[in-house]
């Protein structure tokens, strides 16, 4: 790998299960995009944060595994993983992430933390014997993966975007005292004007379509797994919640269940305007169900083709540059605090 000094792209997903298609179509066929569209001009960091898997309750039994199996969704979707500008690698195989997450949680203050809208929203269905101390202060571990490789651009969801301003300002607070450590990520303004799109896509339960689709939902029958078998999602659609409106509209608020089968239909390829206000809603129904099919076969039969070996290798030796670089950054942050 050669590796020259570019502008970087950071930006990776939890391996804490099977991700579902919401998942693809809204957070990793979106990464698969901006790795095809900036390879060429920018360092494209594609991390499995394993560490953040763990800040809610999971199965650690399956944890490798399911990193592994992450890994290999990329690469079906799409993913350029042999491109020089492109490097893949685990969180926690690079140590730097957890020392300096440390060295930033010394300079953060609780009411920081207190404040994290994600924090509130995951931590108010836990009691308090269950909501650990990892869930309050992921976000400096966040911080870490950015700062670490002086991330310019880190595509994220409306419900990350005060993550990556406390990365700024922790980056900003370093330097006030320490002098320039850190390079300081574009402000959320920059960021949103850089990728150019909407990245507020949410596809909805479809048993519940008032939430959105979620690994973490008590049942899984609203939920279409990247590993479900084809017939098993094709009944999952079959069976979505609708209402009893009998007119087809494009309408979240008043139409959840429905507006949340057309938003699928034009996901998969189908055309929305077919079926506004029509009163079928078995004919939407079995299209999006037949549609769905015929992509978790494709992308099953494309999941099963992938080069273990290869992505081994590429993984191996993305985690070696990255080490480089993350030490040497840690290095430098250490120096600055007196520990080195």
């Amino acid at each position: 790998m050669v590796k020259v000094n570019k502008e970087v792209i950071l930006t990776g997903i939890r391996a804490n299960k099977d991700l579902h298609i919401g998942n693809f179509f809204g957070a990793l066929l979106p990464i698969v995009d901006i790795a095809k569209n900036y390879a060429n001009n920018f360092q494209i960091n594609l991390f499995i944060p394993d560490l953040h898997s763990f800040t809610t309750p999971i199965d650690h039994s399956s944890l490798q595994a399911q990193i592994q199996h992450n890994i290999k969704l990329f690469i079906a979707a799409g993913l350029p993983f042999n491109h020089q500008n492109v490097y893949i690698y685990r969180q926690s195989y690079i140590s730097a992430h957890s020392e300096l997450t440390w060295i930033l949680d010394c300079f953060t203050g609780v009411g920081e933390m207190s404040r994290m809208t994600q924090f509130k929203d995951k931590s108010s269905s836990l009691d308090d014997n269950r909501i650990s101390v990892g869930l309050f202060n992921y976000p400096v571990l966040m911080a870490a993966d950015i700062l670490l490789y002086g991330a310019d651009y880190i595509p994220v969801g409306d419900d990350q975007t005060q993550h990556i301003e406390f990365a700024r300002d922790i980056a900003i607070r370093i330097n006030k005292r320490f002098g320039e450590i850190f390079k300081v990520p574009k402000p959320v303004k920059e960021q949103h004007k850089f990728f150019g799109k909407d990245q507020g896509l949410r596809i909805r339960d479809l048993q519940n379509p008032a939430t959105k689709m979620s690994k973490s939902s008590e049942s899984d029958k609203g939920v279409i797994f990247l590993s479900d078998d084809a017939n098993l999602a094709r009944k999952k659609i079959l069976s979505a919640e609708t209402d009893s409106y009998l007119s087809i509209n494009y309408d979240y608020k008043k139409q959840p269940g429905v507006s949340n089968l057309l938003e699928l239909l034009s996901l998969l390829g189908g055309t929305i305007d077919d079926y506004v206000g029509k009163v079928s809603y078995g004919d939407l129904k079995n299209e999006v169900a037949d549609r769905m099919y015929g992509f978790i076969n494709n992308f099953q039969t494309k999941l099963s083709q992938i080069d273990e070996k290869a992505i081994e290798a590429k993984i191996l030796a993305s985690e070696a540059e990255m080490s480089k670089e993350a030490n040497k950054q840690l290095y430098k942050v250490q120096r600055a605090v007196g520990l080195r």
